[in-house]
């Protein structure tokens, strides 16, 4: 595990990985301008489903330049702007070295040990404990934490936790979510075009529509939901382990795997930030839940990265956590009463 800043086939499968999510972005670009095409022909026409497949069919060549365009648009603007959009969906604030003296202190030691460029830094007021890494180069790449963490976590455990988004910069993991995040975004702009222009075309007159107008338009909506089903796909297939390697890296950096455990067993089922697309919730360090969904999120849960912190990096369990994993719900302690305890893993 604590080789994950040395795993050159990780960081090279992230560059084709992207490389990928770019060319599967335009393929559901033409699956997606195909079905509203047919559903805008099937709302203004009236003929059998093979001719409104043609007359579509024809139209589809005359749009598709303009989704390529608009598609690559997105692409550009996502790359260009990526981290004051995601700032702007979350309301996370850069923060200074004088206004979050103990922040910049942790990072750049980090960084120093490194060799890294110092990312910028932002803080996102919400009492939830999470943090998350944005940024597609060195002039972009940010490191956001909660208020909650940086209350919650004593510095070695929030050294751990800056580590471990640290790690997800230097691996290439954080170019690699944000292109997933962009591929999700034109699944949800032409859908939401294809509702729009239904709704138009229902207002626009009462034509009688035949069995063809209902085939095409079902046909039309059966292509809009695979496209969906396959970005969901495409989501999914970004390795979890990207989790590991940056709790290992982690571990690298700061040489202290009790750190990155009491953190992470600390996050658990406190770190849902209200309010936060899921597309960026999917960047964070912790995002679903430990249950049965366990087996369709983009983490794996808290417990199975104790266990590979126990195992491999030989991290032991702290004492106000005796369950390997994090505690039951109605088991968990309020967290102000856990912060506030003395021991092995209270400030101080």
């Amino acid at each position: 595990m604590g080789e994950a800043f040395g795993l050159y086939t990780h960081i090279r499968n992230n560059r084709r990985r992207s490389i990928f999510l770019v060319a599967s972005l335009f393929a559901l670009a033409v699956m997606v301008t195909y079905a509203v095409t047919l559903l805008v022909i099937a709302q203004m026409y009236s003929a059998s489903l093979p001719v409104l497949m043609r007359v579509a069919y024809r139209q589809f060549w005359t749009y598709l330049p303009f989704a390529f365009a608009g598609t690559a648009l997105w692409v550009m603007i996502g790359y260009k702007a990526n981290t004051a959009l995601i700032s702007w969906a979350t309301g996370a604030s850069a923060v200074t070295r004088e206004s979050s003296p103990r922040l910049y202190r942790l990072t750049e030691l980090l960084c120093m040990t490194r060799g890294m460029t110092v990312p910028r830094l932002q803080i996102l007021e919400t009492p939830a404990l999470n943090a998350f890494a944005s940024g597609v180069n060195e002039k972009q790449y940010t490191v956001t934490v909660t208020t909650g963490l940086m209350d919650a976590l004593d510095d070695r455990e929030l050294s751990a936790v800056i580590a471990h988004e640290l790690t997800h910069i230097r691996n290439g993991d954080v170019r690699l979510m944000i292109f997933a995040v962009l591929i999700a975004g034109v699944i949800s702009f032409f859908g939401e075009m294809a509702v729009r222009s239904m709704r138009f075309s229902r207002s626009s007159g009462d034509r009688e529509k035949g069995s063809g107008n209902a085939l095409a338009m079902a046909i039309g909506i059966a292509i809009l939901i695979v496209a969906w089903f396959l970005a969901v796909l495409i989501r999914f297939s970004l390795s979890r382990s990207r989790e590991y390697l940056a709790d290992a890296g982690a571990v690298e950096l700061t040489k202290d795997p009790d750190a990155m455990i009491a953190a992470l067993l600390k996050i658990s089922g406190r770190a849902d930030i209200e309010g936060v697309p899921s597309g960026i919730m999917d960047m964070c360090i912790e995002n679903d839940p430990d249950d049965f969904a366990d087996i369709f999120s983009t983490h794996p849960s808290i417990g199975k990265r104790v266990q590979a912190l126990q195992s491999y990096a030989g991290g032991l369990m702290p004492s106000d956590f005796p369950k390997v994993g994090p505690p039951a719900i109605a088991e968990r302690q309020p967290l102000p009463e856990l912060v506030e305890k003395r021991g092995p893993w209270a400030r101080g």
